[in-house]
């Protein structure tokens, strides 16, 4: 009950709701069905919201599973006592416990296990007192033994040294104490390794850096932190050595007699070799998370606007997956993606051309083709030039081909079409893609699709179980047409996973079309907590009963068929006249298990049974005559489409086979201190051409009304102050250059007074 408490005060919310969750995921449920059809137990908390109550109850159980393996091993070793068990008891973080166990810990042999061994202990235990009376080397004399290795006064008293530097470096007081300021002074500094100035190119922006650690931006630290992963930088997260050496003399200095030296020496030493080391790794792991979690947060929210892209919908698609040498492969999609025809044309040539426009035309029309869509990669944009020039009645729309080869090769699509070729199958995808983004995209790994930020360097759990979370939301949040979906599709529906999902189409193969969705519990291996988990994420259109095709759950069919009766009409007639659901009185139908929030969302689907809560497609076109970076000159006005939205700007295509970057500074005419906030992906936008680097391939983009004008400047950081400690501030160019390898693209910045 203690962890319901603690969560539901962290969060903001009732520990009731807390216990609720917990309760409903112990059960085995998932998160899209917890928030939306067990609004009634939680008190309508979102996905986010029982997202961080499972997340942070995980952390808690991790924390409470340490602190019982750390009472076992103190008890096994009979090193627990009662005072030290409350204080392991009442530790409320991971770090505290392991600041507790420290000193109890089985370690190697270290310099003062050593020390002890040779029986110097009383002697450093003497030192610490640091009387006044005290001489040292009388003391240390009386230690000396040959047979121990303790050959001399001096070896005695170095002994002693070591005992009390590590009990200085295990000490939870010292450790808190200079944890904080870590955490608050430390300085990033990364310098070039010796030698790797050459290799190291790609990471010169950090050849000489240094900044306050806790106000790196996280893709600054994962760029160094790489580049050391790389051997090209060294890195240190260190405060300033005096003020850290001063909190451990108010400490453990007690005054400045000849004891008080040795304890001031042996502190200094332990400070350097023991706790700085230690506390640096600590700060280097927390930096880290914070930069990881940062970028895993990035990704997940790119992803999460790529899979809710606008659906062109159920239209009959030629796709076309663009080539000049080997051609364009061709495909002919029904309005369901299945594939009716494949072909190949060429386009380098006028005469190829010729033929191939009179090839597309014919398939347009023999297979009543309703829509052209162009992958977007070489000689995507002559082969969309080649097709709009046919004029043709449909629209041709390009679209992204990131990921399709990955898809192509998978064990999915060699499965679905064995005899096809890896590119034939990529215009599949590309078309598909464009009828219906999410069911086309579930299929590939989320890591392919190019909209992360440092998505390698992050922790890869953390990294899949952000990624599955969303794509279980989309998956769940738009529904899934049970008897079209594919099986990769059907995976994430909740409640089924890889083998329920394959076992439904087995027996969709088998059997034909679902007719109602109670027809799931037919489905081999596929029980009443599965079917309840996933039946109202399911849609049967066209099926025995209307309500299999919306978002009503199967439990709650009663209360609607309650609501037709009272009325004294058919279901079907109550879907379909508004007059007669507005004289539904909800509360009538309030029961032990059904309240208001189920009541008003059953009310909400039967106005739109199954809506879609995806934005309507809108066609886009690229600028005519501009298909390469050579067509492009600084200061022109060019559509284009959001790609990636990073902390530091934005990916835009505008058609030249290379995005450009519009750097944070360039997003508006205000200041913005997240690009997030101001843009998605797919976003459609209007940027201005700053400056063009074609060697490079890099292209700086605005989307300020004014770009001419001065830049929009950041508020004055306290990096800069950082840099000063250095002897010179870095110059502005310096600091604002591009850091092409260490995050996905930086691009051309706009020079001053531009």
């Amino acid at each position: 009950m203690q962890y319901f408490e603690q969560i539901a005060k962290e969060l903001g919310i009732a520990a009731r709701q807390v216990q609720a969750v917990a309760a409903l995921l112990d059960e085995g449920a998932t998160i899209p069905f917890i928030a939306r059809y067990r609004k009634e137990a939680h008190g309508s908390l979102d996905e986010v919201a029982i997202t961080a109550v499972r997340d942070r109850l995980g952390q808690l159980r991790e924390l409470e599973a340490r602190r019982q393996a750390i009472l076992k091993s103190l008890a096994e070793r009979n090193l627990l006592t009662e005072e030290l068990q409350a204080q392991v008891n009442r530790t409320a973080n991971l770090v505290a416990l392991e600041d507790v166990y420290l000193p109890y810990r089985p370690k190697r042999r270290t310099r003062a296990t050593i020390a002890r061994e040779k029986g110097l202990e009383p002697l450093a235990l003497a030192l610490l007192e640091q009387k006044a009376t005290l001489c040292p080397q009388d003391a240390a004399a009386a230690f000396v033994n040959p047979e121990k290795e303790v050959a001399s006064v001096e070896d005695a008293l170095a002994g002693a040294r070591d005992i009390i530097a590590e009990t200085v470096s295990e000490d939870a007081r010292a450790r808190t104490a200079l944890r904080d300021l870590f955490a608050r002074k430390a300085l990033a500094t990364s310098a070039v390794s010796k030698g790797k100035e050459a290799e190291g190119a790609k990471f010169s922006y950090y050849f000489a850096w240094q900044e306050t650690a806790a106000k790196a931006a996280g893709h600054r630290l994962l760029a160094m932190l790489r580049g050391e992963a790389e051997g090209v930088l060294n890195l240190h997260f260190l405060p300033e050595t005096e003020p850290a050496l001063e909190q451990l003399h108010a400490l453990f200095v007690k005054n400045a007699s000849p004891a008080g030296l040795q304890v001031r020496e042996a502190v200094d030493d332990g400070y350097k070799r023991l706790l700085a080391p230690s506390l640096e790794t600590e700060l280097r792991g927390q930096l880290r998370e914070k930069a990881e979690h940062e970028a895993i947060v990035v990704f997940a929210r790119n992803l999460r606007q790529l899979l809710l892209a606008s659906p062109l919908g159920q239209k009959r698609v030629l796709a076309i997956d663009p080539g000049f040498r080997t051609g364009c492969k061709v495909v002919c999609l029904d309005a369901q993606g299945a594939l009716l025809h494949h072909d190949l044309i060429y386009v380098m040539s006028p005469e190829q051309q010729k033929t191939a426009g009179l090839k597309l035309q014919k398939l347009c029309d023999t297979y009543k083709i309703e829509a052209v869509g162009i992958g977007n990669g070489t000689a995507g944009r002559e082969t969309e030039s080649l097709v709009r020039a046919m004029r043709l009645s449909v629209p041709v729309l390009m679209v992204s081909e990131s990921g399709a080869s990955v898809y192509s090769a998978s064990e999915a699509a060699r499965k679905e079409f064995p005899d096809l070729d890896l590119t034939v199958r990529g215009a599949v995808s590309i078309g598909r893609r464009l009828m219906d983004p999410l069911a086309e995209l579930v299929k590939i790994d989320p890591k392919a699709i190019g909209v992360g930020q440092y998505q390698h360097d992050v922790d890869q759990g953390q990294l899949k179980q952000s990624l599955t979370d969303v794509v279980e939301s989309c998956v769940n949040a738009v529904g899934v047409e049970l008897n079209t979906a594919s099986a990769e599709l059907l995976t994430h529906v909740s409640g089924l996973g890889p083998a329920l999902a394959k076992a439904v189409i087995t027996y969709r193969e088998a059997n034909g079309p679902f007719k109602q969705r109670r027809e799931l519990l037919k489905v081999p291996r596929l029980g009443p907590k599965a079917f309840e988990q996933a039946a109202g994420f399911l849609r049967i259109h066209g099926g025995k009963n209307p309500l299999d095709a919306s978002a009503v759950h199967p439990e709650s069919y009663n209360v609607v068929e309650a609501m037709a009766k009272d009325l004294g009409c058919a279901m079907a007639d109550m879907l379909a006249k508004p007059e007669l659901r507005r004289r539904v009185q909800l509360k009538k139908y309030l029961g032990s298990s059904v309240g208001l929030p189920t009541l008003n969302d059953i009310m909400s689907e039967l106005e739109k049974p199954g809506r879609d809560p995806r934005e309507a497609f809108e066609a886009f076109a690229f600028a005519e005559g501009v298909s390469s970076m050579n067509d492009l000159e600084p200061g022109m006005r060019l559509p284009g489409i959001v790609t990636n939205v990073t902390n530091f700007g934005a990916f835009v295509d505008i058609g030249v086979h290379q995005d450009g970057l519009v750097h944070v500074s360039q997003l508006a005419d205000h200041f913005v201190s997240d690009p997030h906030a101001v843009l998605k992906v797919q976003q459609k936008v209007r940027v201005t051409v700053l400056e063009v680097d074609a060697d490079r391939k890099r292209i700086a983009l605005s989307l300020r009304e004014h770009p001419e004008s001065a830049p929009v400047r950041r508020p004055q950081r306290d990096d800069t102050a950082a840099e000063k400690t250095q002897g010179k501030p870095k110059p502005a160019g310096q600091r604002k250059k591009d850091e092409a390898g260490h995050r996905p693209f930086q691009g051309l910045l706009p020079k001053p007074g531009k």
